[in-house]
């Protein structure tokens, strides 16, 4: 059970108000930054000012708020450099106590307001503005990706990272497609479409494609990113449930200082071959419980595609639940068998 909203007041020393300026940024953009990151309101006037939010946010927003408010003395504050501090200092452990009573994440873009439908989605992209490293798990439909090039997009446009990068391993999804022709872009191009219809809709497509040009959006297929170090970054990575271990452990050891990387997949989906092992479902069993890194994960009942989407998510979850059990009791009956054999046998 969470305690009801607190308020915390205090004041910043020396009032400076060159200093203040640099600490909340154009239009208090680094403000905002820090209360989607704790889940707090932040008011001031002058030198004094007035968090509201849960106790372990509140706490934590007046440690970050003090901490660099000393660094602007010597330093110009970006987003970037927000998003550093907010790593470094460890305020994400002061507020895992307030994570049901954070505040909701709305994301401004050029088509409107996108904000989660439900619960689920709303934890989602609350869980993506606090952390660095983070895991969207769950069927089609549910807006695992589509949140997340929103979230990228947002990002982008206030200058906390400098790029974005569209990763997505290049698996066929049962078909042999067969010789691509065209460069690198142009052969990755038909995996990555999802994501650039996403970004079409937020941006615009002349946007989208000067952006492009300029390397400001990057497609990379998986297998281009070993031995780079992303920093300043936001980085996608699509159907990350067809990646090798040896992939996602490559992938996730890319991430450089300022950058925040956001994995989807749907581990019912698997494309790989029968005896190769998903990296999605390694990494959900060896990184849960890491601090800084979040996991979200997405059922049939946020599907908010077509109605009829939900519905055959669930069939095809209950068929395989049925044909694990079917497979179970046949596997117990042919050991009973296989021991009866044996003591027949015996002397």
């Amino acid at each position: 059970m969470t305690n009801g909203p607190t308020e915390r007041d205090f004041a910043l020393d020396p009032e400076d108000n060159a200093r203040l300026a640099n600490l909340c940024g154009p239009f208090d953009e680094h403000l905002r930054q820090i209360e989607l990151r704790l889940g707090v309101e932040i008011d001031h006037r002058g030198s004094l000012f007035r968090v509201i939010g849960e106790e372990a946010g509140t706490r934590a927003a007046e440690k970050v708020l003090r901490a660099l408010y000393a660094v602007t003395e010597k330093e110009t504050l970006n987003g970037a450099k927000i998003n550093l501090h907010l790593a470094e200092s460890g305020v994400d452990a002061l507020t895992d106590d307030a994570g049901e009573g954070a505040q909701e994440v709305v994301i401004k873009v050029k088509r409107g307001v996108i904000k989660g439908r439900g619960p689920n989605q709303a934890r989602y992209l609350h869980a993506i503005s606090r952390h660095d490293i983070n895991f969207g798990v769950g069927p089609a439909g549910t807006g695992k990706t589509y949140l997340a090039v929103a979230s990228a997009v947002e990002a982008l446009e206030a200058n906390r990272v400098q790029r974005v990068l569209l990763v997505r391993p290049a698996v066929e999804a049962g078909e042999k497609l067969g010789f691509l022709p065209g460069d690198l872009t142009q052969k990755v191009d038909p995996y990555l479409r999802p994501l650039y219809d996403a970004l079409y809709e937020m941006l615009g497509f002349e946007k989208v494609a000067k952006l492009i040009e300029r390397n400001v959006i990057e497609i990379a297929p998986l297998a281009y990113m070993r031995g780079r170090t992303l920093n300043d970054s936001y980085v996608i990575l699509d159907e990350a449930q067809n990646t090798t271990v040896e992939q996602m452990k490559m992938f996730l050891t890319r991430i450089g200082f300022g950058s925040v990387a956001v994995i989807t997949g749907d581990v019912s989906q698997v494309d790989l071959p029968r005896n190769v092992r998903s990296g999605l479902r390694h990494a959900v069993e060896v990184l849960r419980g890491i601090d800084g890194i979040s996991f979200t994960f997405f059922t049939s009942r946020d599907v908010v595609r077509h109605p009829l989407v939900a519905k055959i998510v669930r069939a095809y979850e209950a068929f395989e639940e049925e044909a694990g059990t079917r497979d179970s009791g046949l596997g117990s009956r042919r050991q009973d068998a296989g021991a009866n054999i044996g003591a027949a046998d015996g002397p």
